[in-house]
């Protein structure tokens, strides 16, 4: 013991010293070739001076990087994180500068901006040199490994290769079952590949209506996600707007799943939840949206970005390549624009930064703070890499750009897997993604106005210039006059009294129309007397392909072009909605029971010969409705787990997902793992007692 002991220390110490030894020829090297940056006093020294000068610059900088920096990036805890890892540079200059000073007789001294370089190739350097002097040695490598992850503690004792074994869970947001399909076939991604092959199984799964990660997510991790209608929507009885990438409704939304389910989610045994939306019940919490609102101890949502930065090296490599990718948008862009590459949408402003954002600086801090999971030996961990959803979105799904984000995830698959034979407990790696995403020139683009637009003109209310002088915004003055009994006039357009305008909001293709002013969800027949154009409008025109709305007569209906009508309790796969596949009835049926369901639901037409929709917001590959790769989203499971389906059916919206992977977790850690009853779906609630409805005359 006391050998392995001293045989350990040794080993520890000769890697310092070689990592010392490179450093300085590094210091040395960078001196003679950048004309600001010397080692020498004003008269010149020896060759031996200038050594020594060099070797006392690399052992300052080396402990001023172990000891300072995880302080200075603590005390930066309250930076925006999209500002840290571009910060990670100047700190890491001045550490240099300081180093420089420490040198006696002041040999040392660097212009600032050639500190930043030069502290950049250091960290750099010392940081590989350790990596390679640690490969060879499994216990240096783990350790190694644990800084990387910024993670320092040592796993519990009583874990090891016959322990129960853990699950990861990693979501791949927005990547859809064909996409990875065809990733795989073309050798974009060949870790996936490898498991595909050998030792994991693939299925499809259908999101709900609402295919967006606010809705799936919150269902797959809570095993709930009733009464989410959208991305975002307007809940009348309290007058909000709720937004599932805002942190105060995503904690309202997680409160209500646990509320509605009486179970804490999918990691309350010693689980971790990673760069999601939702806590999912874990006590390990690093960039999870539901507590990022929190202050206190107790919060810990953006404790991953101090594990992963407080290693000056991470921070140097993540910087570089977060100005990297920068680059490389801004380049994608331009040859967009000049090849004249349709659909397209603008990708200026302050995008090119909260891309680079996704793909480099939360991916590190999450694939990290996985890895750092996994070295503790935790049971269960959720991490959601967000990369290729916004790249897709701007860029299209099928695009280049995009499949160039995803050899880059498989990249980070692969040093996963990589990190699972080095923790103390065996594995089980599961893929999943929240939704796909279906491509699509936008609303606008393609029809000249965006839903705003249509609404208002529809109710008679006044649209943009630009709008009024489109065939759509043409097509909805002459049906409002047509509707009102007016003649058609150029130039003149009557309208009802004016009442509250309504609110239309946009979730990928689809669309949601409220009117703020009355406190329940107004039928068909109110809506009609109060803007009698609104919905023939709305189903009439070529770019939407239905709408829901409540119906005093027939409970809700679903209207479509030229007059048609179906009931909601007869809708079948066969009908109007036939066109967007198996399950597309039950969905809408599914969402017309939420209380919070908007006046009119609008879903944009889909083509099935070209797969593309039309996205209300400024996306050419969008995911929030219904039509194409969107609503089909995949898992990816070691074939040591059960089939999600005994009878190989694909599970259908989120919430059967959920039920799958809690029996995963019970396979794997036994009947302690308890079963979640999800309660029956309710029939049509009723967000208002009926006692609060005021109906309008014809005037609204």
């Amino acid at each position: 013991m006391v050998q392995a002991r001293w045989r350990t220390a040794g080993g520890a110490l000769l890697r310092v010293v070689v990592v010392w030894a490179v450093s300085t020829l590094t210091l040395l090297a960078l001196a003679g070739i950048l004309p600001d940056f010397q080692l020498q006093s004003d008269d010149g020294d020896s060759i031996t001076r200038t050594a020594v000068t060099a070797a006392w610059g690399a052992g300052a900088f080396g402990l001023l990087s172990a000891l300072v920096w995880p302080l200075a990036v603590r005390a930066l805890l309250l930076v925006p994180a999209l500002v840290l890892g571009l910060l990670a540079f100047f700190l890491n200059g001045s550490l240099l500068l300081l180093a420089l000073w420490l040198i006696p007789d002041g040999r040392g001294e660097a212009a600032p901006e050639n500190a930043v370089a030069v502290a950049a190739v250091m960290s750099a350097v010392a940081s590989a040199t350790s990596t390679a002097l640690a490969v060879r040695d499994d216990n240096a490598y783990r350790r190694r490994l644990y800084r990387l992850a910024g993670r320092s503690r040592s796993a519990p004792p009583a874990l090891g290769p016959a322990s129960p074994p853990g699950t990861v869970f990693i979501q791949l947001d927005g990547v859809g079952h064909q996409v990875l399909r065809q990733a795989v076939a073309d050798g974009v991604m060949p870790t996936v590949a490898g498991w595909l092959a050998s030792t994991h199984r693939l299925t499809s799964w259908r999101t709900d209506w609402s295919s967006q990660t606010g809705a799936s997510q919150l269902g797959i991790l809570h095993g709930s996600n009733h009464d989410v209608p959208a991305f975002r929507w307007y809940e009348k009885d309290t007058g909000r707007l709720m937004v599932s990438n805002r942190p105060a409704s995503a904690v309202e939304l997680q409160r209500r799943a646990i509320a509605r389910t009486g179970d804490g989610g999918l990691l309350t045994l010693d689980g971790a939840s990673r760069g999601n939306l939702f806590s999912g019940g874990a006590d390990q919490l690093a960039l999870v949206l539901s507590v990022s609102a929190r202050r206190g101890r107790r919060n810990r949502s953006r404790a991953g970005y101090v594990a992963y930065f407080r290693d000056p090296a991470n921070a140097v490599r993540t910087a570089i390549s977060f100005v990297a990718e920068v680059a490389r948008e801004i380049g994608q862009s331009t040859r967009s624009r000049i090849r004249g590459e349709t659909p397209r949408v603008g990708r200026g402003g302050l995008y090119p930064f909260i891309r680079a954002f996704a793909t480099v600086v939360e991916r590190d801090v999450v694939v990290a703070a996985v890895m750092g999971d996994m070295l503790a030996g935790r049971a269960a961990v959720y991490a959601d890499l967000v990369a290729y959803d916004e790249v897709a979105h701007h860029s299209g799904p099928h695009s280049r750009d995009a499949l160039k984000v995803l050899e880059r995830l498989d990249r980070s698959l692969a040093l996963i897997a990589k990190v699972a034979d080095h923790a103390p407990r065996p594995y089980r790696i599961v893929l999943l993604s929240d939704h796909g995403q279906s491509p699509g020139e936008t609303f606008e683009s393609a029809y000249g106005l965006t839903l705003r637009d249509l609404v208002r003109a529809g109710c008679g209310l006044p649209v943009p210039r630009r709008a009024q002088h489109t065939p759509s915004g043409a097509e909805a003055r002459g049906a409002l006059r047509s509707a009102v009994h007016l003649p058609v006039e150029e130039g003149r357009e009557e309208r009802p009294p004016r009442t509250s305008e309504p609110i239309v909001l946009a979730s990928g293709n689809l669309g949601l129309v409220s009117f703020p002013d009355v406190r329940y969800r107004m039928s068909r027949e109110e809506i009609d007397r109060r803007h009698p154009a609104l919905l023939r409008t709305l189903a009439d025109h070529p770019g939407i392909g239905f709408l829901l709305v409540r119906s005093e007569r027939h409970g809700s209906v679903v209207l479509g072009p030229a007059g048609a009508e179906v009931p909601v309790d007869d809708l079948t796969d066969d009908g109007p909605l036939a066109v967007f596949g198996p399950g597309a009835a039950d969905a809408v049926r599914r969402t017309d029971s939420f209380p919070h369901a908007a006046d009119i639901m609008v879903n944009s037409v889909y083509d099935p010969e070209t797969g593309t929709v039309h996205a209300f917001e400024e996306q050419i590959g969008s995911h929030g409705g219904l039509g194409g790769e969107q609503s089909e989203a995949f898992l990816l499971s070691p074939r040591t787990l059960s089939p999600p389906a005994a009878d190989g059916s694909r599970p259908v919206g989120a919430e059967e997902v959920h039920r799958v992977l809690r029996r995963w977790l019970r396979e794997s850690q036994g009947p302690q793992v308890p079963v979640q009853e999800i309660p029956p779906r309710p029939q049509a609630e009723e967000a208002f007692p009926a006692a609060d409805r005021v109906v309008p005359d014809k005037h609204g």
